[in-house]
């Protein structure tokens, strides 16, 4: 059986279940190009960003910053070092609201996932529910038996391929999508370490420049 005959097999749910995997594709080209872009770039920043902070070049180093704005980490240390001599308080401040208002970039479509996630299957359900009314509306109850009960078990059959194309839209998108919640969480674990880097670095030259004065 042809895919296109597949297509036609599974009933009117076919064509929602379409959406969703055009969708989901998209989506999921879109969030593995982010990932990739941050895993690239990322670490080889902040290091070098740490490194020339700790030198106490801060003019290079909010330079550095600035020419990277794309990235999260960037924006978050971009928050808390172009603040007028701040307290350490203050400064542990802006890296965490700023470190918040990441986290919608980091889950950017994870909704959207989990809308196809849930809702695939029961479509394909709806599907194979549909299909089956169909087959037994068609038999009449005096050829039991006879060639309508033929037509009832191949219309059974192509029933079922709207359940199980449903579950290939739902595996394929739950796949992808926990990689995606994999990598928010290592990308919030990293942010913390590398903030935290950047307040105790901080709070060190606060401290110093508090015994100069």
């Amino acid at each position: 059986m042809g895919i296109l005959n597949l297509f036609t097999a599974g009933g009117v749910v076919m064509w929602p279940l379409l959406a969703f995997s055009l969708l989901a594709v998209a989506l999921i080209i879109e969030r593995i190009s982010f990932w990739v872009r941050l895993s690239g770039k990322q670490n080889r920043i902040v290091r070098e960003v740490l490194r020339l902070y700790q030198l106490d070049n801060v003019v290079s180093t909010l330079e550095a910053l600035r020419q990277n704005v794309d990235l999260p980490i960037a924006r978050i240390f971009l928050a808390a070092l172009e603040l007028e001599e701040p307290t350490p308080e203050e400064f542990r401040l802006a890296l965490e609201s700023e470190a918040q208002a990441e986290i919608p970039v980091l889950k950017r479509f994870q909704n959207i996932f989990d809308t196809i996630i849930g809702l695939a299957p029961l479509l394909g359900l709806l599907g194979t529910v549909l299909g089956l009314i169909n087959s037994f509306a068609s038999l009449n109850i005096g050829d039991v038996g006879g060639t309508k009960t033929a037509g009832v078990t191949a219309g059974i059959s192509e029933a079922l391929v709207s359940t199980a194309s449903g579950l290939v839209v739902a595996i394929f998108t739950l796949f992808f999508a926990n990689s995606f919640r994999g990598f928010y969480q290592r990308q919030i674990a990293w942010i913390q370490e590398y903030g935290g880097q950047l307040e105790l670095l901080y709070r060190r030259r606060y401290e110093k420049r508090g015994k100069q004065g």
